[in-house]
């Protein structure tokens, strides 16, 4: 599952950050996700959606909480934090 579709309160572990490089560059924007904590093992929960289709995405990390365009947080791989401990 992807970060951008985790339900509302719910919360889950990091698999993996996708990255999607332009042509002659590396992707800023997952290297940036990862500085910021998005990596595996990792628990984040959704903690609230904007106003305008639901866009940007507030998550949380730890104390932490980070504001995600939903192009941003479907770079993110997470699995249900149920299925995470099984």
């Amino acid at each position: 599952m992807r970060l951008d579709s985790l339900p509302f309160g719910q919360s889950a572990v990091v698999v993996s950050v996708e990255d999607r490089p332009q042509v002659g560059s590396t992707d800023v924007i997952a290297r940036r996700l990862r500085e910021l904590g998005f990596v595996p093992g990792e628990v984040v929960k959704l903690v609230a959606t904007g106003p305008v289709r639901a866009d940007p995405l507030l998550i949380q990390i730890g104390f932490t909480r980070f504001a995600l365009r939903r192009s941003e947080a479907a770079r993110v791989a997470v699995c249900l934090q149920a299925e995470a401990a099984v």
